[in-house]
């Protein structure tokens, strides 16, 4: 029922009505026929698969199906202990994507928590406590500041309430609540001023209201439905490498097999034929870059860290280096989430622009550009005491205790200097009356009310003014000027508050709103949350990086195109919730050509907008910090969920965490994100190559009817080797310069692209060049088999430790970087140490099959070897002379 009836747009007594409940309450046994009916105030999570499942799930990958094969291959072929290794990688990369696995429960038990234990209702004309799960439509709630709304209800009693909306809404300051119906049928959440809804917080008041909808059918059950319906999203490399998977594992099984069937056509000894093909496979199949690629996510997360992103999801790492669109949250990211006074209006029509941002009490007053002493000017004075004054907040080490609104007010006063006068009484704060009032005695004796509030409400209560000489009559003339500039403030994003004052009568101890006639306007004070000094610079490397941002909020959209203005994000107006409800698809991705601020919206909406960008072809990044941004999270490319201000279900329904809230840290990880990207580019533009060639070395043997150049365990040693000592120091080659100077990659682009097939194909002909003339050549001159094969198996070794310098760069020449990589230098050391074993130890000599050489080989074997460095750098000069893809 709850989400059939827009109780927002209808009175309170229709409302009653409906829910069949009145002033008394609900009695016991019917509360036990709803609760029956509707079950309790939770939210229900899936059915969810057993940990067997879940692991046996990671197994579905064709790059696990290759690994399995190898392990098999291997373990036919007696080398048991390299077979346990591919089987550990494969266990390992198992566990975890086992551990992610539990990220979207965990957002659901997260959702779960939301709601309180405990409530307060009326039920048969009685206050009673009851748990919170138990509370059924119709019940009666009885809310006071600091309670967390226990379900959606409609209000229909409040004093001085407020509500904190901010994890549901994103709306930056609390909301001041009404009980009278919504004019507009259809508005969003934030728009709904006499509804409180579960999961927010009394910030002040006390109020009742009327249970519309529990568990799954509140705003909170709805993002639990979005969270357990929508999809799992895969990551760019993710999609990448199992496409890769796929046709490197149909590649494999095509060559060997017509391998296999060569060596029968030319009547070869079947088994040998059959062992030739195993090693063919095995040659081919690139064992190490799972681990490879593993450990060069692990420390683009260690990286990301130590930026204040803190990584969840390991291939996110690479993810967020392929963002074409960043939609982010405006409170708190793109703001400080600290409301600041930037402007002043005063009564003798003067503009004071006011320096400083957040609760720092430094900053200056500026008068058309000029520096100015703020105590100079009696009206500004005035205008700064009242709002000092007329305040509840506390402040004390830059903290505000209390409202954002009035903080800034203090704030304000603050940098002009002290205030200070004995308070004797105070009207608070209602929604209803639009404004506050506090009655002091000064030095003199003197009793003064001030008042603040909504600039109409006060201009409407001000008879006069002050000019900072006397008190003079506000005309009509005046008056419409002052209602002029309000509207001028407030179009520029600013939260307008406006100031007066009232001398009383000596004695007076108490004040009532029947006082509060012919009060003296002094001033406005215009504020707004302000954007964060490093994100505009911030949003200009987006921009150069081929990255738009996107600002989706639920604050006002006057606030939202204001901010958007100051920070550079380019954008023709703003759409609203409402807005977007009524658009079609075809019309919100057109708009998306030229509006990059949606205001007022709500997760439906938040969601919508992800998934139309998606569909266009963009990689989506998605901040938030509230219960609403769930769904946005979990379906985006990348969810991105605060760390200090969030809540623990955008955490949980996220792939990154900003341990520091700031947009500028989203940008420092895109980087970090480019370079893992560019290090795996490395690490296949140097693994495929060298698995290639030893490949091929194996398929034209077989085809040409000859000798084996290396056997199947040598192959194995040389991919278990250099996968480790080799690949892996790649990973932690230095950043490249301008990596955030270039547009984002195609979505599209496949894993090999032109430049990786080009030094495919190149380095496995060198390398099956060098290899093919060594062995033979030593065959010819020894003739002996093993010492020819260790020629060619050192051969391939030496290729690929030339090569691996070549790999530190992709199109740039490295000449001048040689040395930069002491792990590079390291990994080439103890690959050569392990080298010398395996030619020179006895016990490795007849496991492995080789035999020692002498120092003459070795002077062919590296000249040979080296060849590749200086054909692949003449290839890049090639490269960049001919403009090549």
């Amino acid at each position: 029922m709850g989400g059939e009836v827009k109780w927002y747009h209808r009175p309170v007594d229709e409302v009653f009505e409906l829910l069949e409940s009145d002033q008394e309450g609900i009695t016991d046994q019917e509360a036990k026929n709803r609760l029956e009916r509707d079950g309790y105030n939770e939210i229900e999570t899936k059915k969810k698969h057993g940990p067997l499942y879940k692991f046996a799930k990671q197994f579905a990958s064709p790059l696990i199906y290759i690994l399995l094969v190898a392990s098999l291959i291997t373990f036919l072929l007696g080398e048991h202990i390299d077979s346990a290794v591919i089987l550990g990688v494969v266990f390992a990369n198992s566990i975890i994507g086992f551990i992610q696995e539990r990220k979207a429960e965990r957002a659901l038990e997260a959702l779960s928590e939301m709601m309180v234990p405990e409530a307060t209702v009326i039920r048969d004309g009685d206050r009673k406590v009851i748990s919170s799960r138990e509370l059924v439509v119709g019940d009666l709630v009885l809310l006071e500041a600091g309670d967390r709304v226990p379900a959606d209800l409609r209000l229909f009693y409040i004093k001085n309430f407020t509500c904190d909306e901010s994890p549901l809404t994103g709306e930056s300051v609390p909301v001041e609540k009404i009980t009278d119906p919504v004019e507009k049928k259809d508005v969003s959440p934030g728009d709904q001023k006499n509804m409180a809804f579960a999961g927010t917080y009394i910030h002040q008041g006390i109020g009742r209201g009327i249970v519309t909808a529990t568990g799954n059918h509140t705003e909170i059950g709805r993002i639990s439905e979005s969270i357990r319906e929508s999809r799992e999203i895969k990551t760019p490399l993710i999609k990448k490498m199992e496409s890769f998977g796929i046709l490197l594992s149909i590649a494999i099984i095509a060559v060997a097999s017509f391998t296999f069937l060569a060596g029968i056509f030319r009547e070869l000894d079947i088994l040998e034929t059959f062992l030739a093909s195993v090693s063919l496979a095995v040659a081919a199949i690139p064992e190490g870059l799972p681990a490879t690629l593993t450990i060069t996510l692990a420390i683009g997360v260690k990286a990301m860290a130590s930026r204040n992103a803190i990584i969840r999801s390991m291939p996110s790492v690479e993810t967020l280096g392929s963002a074409t669109v960043i939609c982010s949250d405006k409170t708190g990211t793109l703001t400080k989430n600290q409301m600041t006074v930037t402007k002043i209006y005063t009564a003798n029509e003067r503009i004071y622009s006011v320096t400083g941002a957040g609760y720092s009490p430094e900053g200056d007053f500026n008068l058309e550009g000029e520096k100015v002493d703020p105590l100079k000017d009696p009206v500004l004075v005035e205008t700064l005491k009242t709002g000092f004054l007329c305040n509840d907040a506390s402040y004390k080490d830059e903290t505000i205790d209390g409202d954002p609104t009035e903080g800034a007010l203090l704030v304000s006063a603050k940098k002009a200097g002290k205030f200070h006068d004995h308070r004797l009484d105070v009207i608070p704060f209602e929604s209803e009356m639009r404004y506050m009032a506090t009655l002091h005695e000064n030095e003199e004796g003197e009793k003064i009310a001030y008042v603040k509030g909504s600039p109409e409400k006060i201009l409407e209560m001000s008879q006069f003014y002050f000019d900072g000489e006397s008190v003079k009559d506000l005309k009509a003339e005046h008056l419409a000027k002052i209602s002029e500039k309000a509207d001028e403030m407030a179009s520029m994003g600013l939260r307008v508050i406006g100031m007066a004052y009232l001398k009383m009568e000596d004695g007076t101890e108490r004040i009532d709103p029947s006082q509060l006639e012919d009060l003296v306007f002094v001033g406005m004070q215009g504020m707004i949350d302000p954007p964060r000094e490093e994100v505009k610079e911030s949003i200009k490397k987006c921009k150069s990086a081929g990255i738009r941002v996107i600002m989706i909020t639920g604050d006002h959209s006057l606030t939202a195109s204001a901010i958007a203005r100051k920070l550079g994000i380019d954008s023709e107006g703003s759409i609203t919730g409402s807005d977007i409800d009524k658009m079609s698809d075809k019309d919100m991705l057109k708009a998306f050509e030229n509006v990059s601020v949606f205001a007022r919206t709500s997760p439906e909406h938040k969601l919508r907008i992800v998934k139309l960008l998606q569909s266009r072809g963009d990689v989506v990044a998605v901040t938030g910090d509230g219960i609403n941004d769930a769904p946005a999270l979990k379906n985006a490319d990348i969810g991105i969920a605060m760390g200090l201000s969030g809540t623990e279900v955008a955490r949980e329904a996220s792939d990154m965490v900003l341990a520091d809230d700031n947009f500028a840290s989203i940008v420092a990880a895109v980087e970090e994100g480019r370079d893992v990207y560019s290090k795996i580019q490395k690490i296949i533009v140097w693994l495929l190559p060298t698995n290639g060639g030893q490949a091929l070395i194996i398929v034209l043997a077989i085809l040409l009817g000859l000798t084996l150049p290396l056997l199947p365990v040598q192959v194995l040693w040389v991919n278990m080797v250099t996968a480790v000592c080799l690949g892996i120091p790649i990973a932690m080659e230095k950043r490249e310069r301008g990596l955030l100077n270039v547009p984002p990659r195609p979505t599209d682009e496949p894993l090999l692209i032109p430049i990786i097939k080009r030094r495919i194909a190149l380095v496995s002909l060198l390398m099956v060049t060098g290899a093919f003339s060594l062995f033979f050549l030593e065959l010819e001159n020894s003739m002996d088999i093993d010492v020819a094969r260790t020629v060619a198996l050192n051969t391939v070794f030496c290729f690929q430790i030339f090569y691996l310098f070549n790999a530190k760069s992709m199109y740039e020449y490295v000449f001048r970087d040689i040395l930069s990589n002491r792990y590079m230098w390291l990994g080439i050391l103890v690959t050569i140490a392990l080298q010398a074993l395996i030619t020179y130890h006895p016990t490795m000599n007849f496991i492995f099959g080789t035999a020692p050489l002498t120092l003459e080989h070795l002077m062919y074997i590296i000249p040979v070897g080296s060849t590749v460095f200086f054909i692949i750098e003449f290839e890049k000069y090639l490269y960049k002379k001919n403009n090549w893809k």
